[in-house]
């Protein structure tokens, strides 16, 4: 679901394109060297995390942003090899997403933001160093040996782009979410669930 003010700032191209123009104007001001493939790889993220469905996982209770800690877990009791790097790539790009766009809702938690570089770094570090994936793509090998090695700068560049774009500012759902996980707003929360989503604190994602 991308807010209005974004659906007419991008009428004129996808939003898959405007956020690679977006990322490539911010990744040249900060003159950090970084392939197309990545910038690419980013710009599929940001179009993939606005439609909030992509986002948040589906449960009998509703809808939840799943905390980093539970989706290592899920990584390490995978039934496969794909599965496990699937949860770990997700893994990465949540926490990328968070950091980069919502890093005030880390605020007042239990973990912060060098938790979620840490996690999502190390995330995309293990895929980059997999044989498996050495052998299934070349590039994205590269991709997500860039992302491990330079998450806090991709984190930067995320929150350029919040910025330039208004994807922080706008009330939709992943604001809505911020602002209860920041103050606890019972207004947001009670907002939250006519939308069909469960808030979950990220203090759980030190459990």
């Amino acid at each position: 679901m991308l807010p209005d003010t974004n659906a007419q700032l991008i009428s004129a191209e996808s939003p898959q394109e405007y956020f690679q123009e977006a990322l490539l104007e911010a990744v040249s001001r900060h003159q950090l060297p970084t392939c197309h493939e990545t910038t690419l790889y980013l710009s599929n993220l940001l179009t993939a995390f606005v439609q909030t469905e992509r986002l948040f996982a589906q449960s009998e209770q509703g809808s939840t942003l799943k905390p980093l800690a539970e989706i290592y877990a899920q990584a390490l009791d995978a039934p496969s090899i794909n599965e496990r790097d699937r949860s770990l790539r997700h893994l990465g790009d949540v926490a990328l997403f968070i950091s980069g766009l919502f890093p005030q809702s880390l605020g007042r938690s239990l973990v912060d933001i060098d938790y979620y570089i840490s996690m999502g770094g190390g995330a995309y570090g293990f895929l980059a160093d997999s044989g498996r994936m050495c052998r299934s793509s070349s590039v994205f090998k590269t991709i997500f040996h860039e992302l491990s090695d330079r998450f806090s700068a991709f984190v930067d560049i995320l929150a350029e782009v919040g910025d330039n774009t208004n994807l922080r500012n706008d009330s939709d759902v992943l604001r809505l979410y911020e602002i209860w996980l920041c103050s606890g707003s019972k207004n947001a929360a009670d907002k939250l669930h006519k939308l069909g989503i469960q808030p979950v604190s990220v203090d759980r994602l030190t459990h």
